[in-house]
This record gives structure tokens, C-alpha cells and sequence, in this order.
């Protein structure tokens, strides 16, 4: 079989939503993703965790159309809700133009600036000049970087790389947001920093945030939804509902939210635990 994405829809605020339905994946002879299925509804947060090589970032790239999976289908829309998406298209439809992709690295062209950086989608894109400047600048200074617009990848901290990429992905003002460990590499603090900075783009925007992530703090944090894939192959062994009503700093120094991650760590070490 091979892969079936449907036709867009979105919710009543814009934003995408996200069906995996049955999806298998194989590189060669080895199954990389066995039978997943994950209803991401639009609007919302949901984060895929899991042991190395359980199949995370291969399922972000299928959503994002970076790979196609060997059978089973994705649907972008509302598909419980809209009876339109019972039509689907073959295997090589169009992706959702309104879909971003964030990469581990921040991956800025080091010659140009950081506003040139950012601006180069809306470039690519074929959008007018007088357009692309006010909404690089509107961008910017959502991710608090109006004052770096003109300096070069090399003159920034690691932190501040990673908020020209985030600028870089929401300038095409996406309805869904995939994210592949966009803070990986920081240390907590800036994390924490730029995790805080995520959840308030991701109010104002609207859109739908697919993040995945190693970091079970960072998951309970900004997560409505945890997913914990186990390998060999990746499945999908749990899923978290995450009902915390405010997203400020001081959560992380409560007992429910530790108690939250501590629940998540022990379904961590079964998806570890639990191979085929």
C-alpha cells in the first residue's frame, strides 16, 4: 500500500489538524514504525517522546512530507468532524502550504543576515518586497530579536540561532507547526527560556505544534497531549493527557508537575523495556 494524505481543512481558528492512521515505515527490510495511529486535533500541542531510535523523527518527517510512509495514510484536517475527508487524493498530493518544519540545527545561510535569514521563505515564495520587511520585522520582534536583525549566524549565541529559526518558520504564519528537538542542544536555562517563548507563539499564532523532544521536563511543560513511542519497531505504547490550565515558570517547582513528569518517566523506561 502506499501512502494517502487527504484534502486540507482546517478549524474553526485556522489551524490544522493532524490523523495518523495505521502508518507503517520501512528502510529496507527494517520496519522503523509498526500500526501508529494519532489524532492531533487543530489547535493544539502534542508532543512525540521516546528511547533513540523508536521512530519520533520519522514520523514528524512523514507529517511533514519529508518521507512517505510504506502504507497507512495521514489526514490533515478534522477528519471525525468533516465529512469532506472522507475523499481522499493518491499518494503524492499536494502538503498543506500552511505547514512548517524546524530542524534540530538552526540551519541559517551563514551570508546572509538575520533578517534576511528570515525573510527568505516569503523570497522563495515569490511574495511581494514591500510585503516580506513588515512581516520579517513583526516576526522578529515576537522572538525578541528585533534588535539583531542585522547581524550574521556567527555573531549569535546558540539561543538566539535558534529564535532566527523559529522566526524563520512562523513568517509564512503556519497553521501547523512541526518541530524536531529545536532545543536539544541549549542549556536548561535558555530552554526553559525559549520553551516559554514557544507556548506564547504558539497562543498568539493559533496554530498546531507537533514538537518532539528527549526532554520529558520540556514535554510535560508545553505538551496537551504525550505521545511515548517504544522501539524495535516504533509504536506508539501510551499517551499522556496533560491538564495543567497555566504554563508559567513557577509550574516547574510544583509537586503536581514533578508528579507528572515522574508518571511519564515510568512509561518512558516501559517503552524502553518494551520491545517485539
Amino acid at each position: 500500500m502506499t501512502e494517502v494524505i487527504s484534502s486540507t481543512h482546517s478549524g474553526s481558528n485556522g489551524a490544522i489538524g493532524v490523523q495518523v492512521e495505521g502508518v507503517n515505515k520501512f528502510f529496507g527490510e527494517n520496519k522503523v514504525l509498526e500500526e501508529v495511529s494519532i489524532k492531533i486535533p487543530p489547535g493544539s500541542f502534542h508532543v512525540l517522546v521516546g528511547p533513540s531510535g523508536c521512530g519520533k523523527t520519522t514520523l514528524l518527517r512523514m507529517i511533514g512530507g519529508l518521507e512517505r510512509p510504506t502504507s497507512g495514510a495521514i489526514l490533515f484536517g478534522e477528519p471525525s468532524s468533516n465529512p469532506s475527508m472522507e475523499t481522499t487524493l493518491s499518494s503524492g498530493s499536494q502538503m498543506p502550504k500552511e505547514l512548517s518544519y524546524g530542524f534540530q540545527e538552526p540551519r541559517l545561510l551563514p551570508w546572509l543576515t538575520v533578517s534576511d535569514n528570515v525573510a527568505l521563505p516569503l523570497e522563495l515564495a515569490g511574495v511581494s518586497p514591500s510585503v516580506i520587511q513588515p512581516k520579517v520585522d513583526d516576526v522578529l520582534a515576537k522572538v525578541s530579536l528585533s534588535h539583531a536583525a542585522g547581524l550574521y549566524p556567527r555573531q549569535l549565541s546558540g539561543g538566539m540561532k535558534m529564535r532566527a529559526a523559529i522566526a524563520r518558520s512562523l513568517v509564512t504564519e503556519p497553521k501547523l507547526l512541526l518541530l524536531d528537538e529545536p532545543f536539544g542542544a541549549l542549556d536548561e536555562i535558555t530552554k526553559n527560556r525559549l520553551d516559554d517563548e514557544l507556548l506564547e507563539l504558539w497562543k498568539q499564532y493559533k496554530m498546531t505544534v507537533v514538537l518532539v523532544t528527549h526532554s520529558l521536563s520540556e514535554a510535560v511543560y508545553l505538551a496537551q497531549s504525550i505521545h511515548v513511542l517504544a522501539p524495535n519497531p516504533g509504536r506508539v505504547l501510551e499517551t499522556l493527557e496533560v491538564s495543567f490550565e497555566e504554563r508559567m515558570p513557577e509550574l516547574r517547582l510544583t509537586t503536581p508537575f514533578t508528579e507528572t513528569v515522574a508518571k511519564a518517566h515510568q512509561v518512558l523506561l516501559r517503552a524502553e523495556e518494551n520491545t517485539v
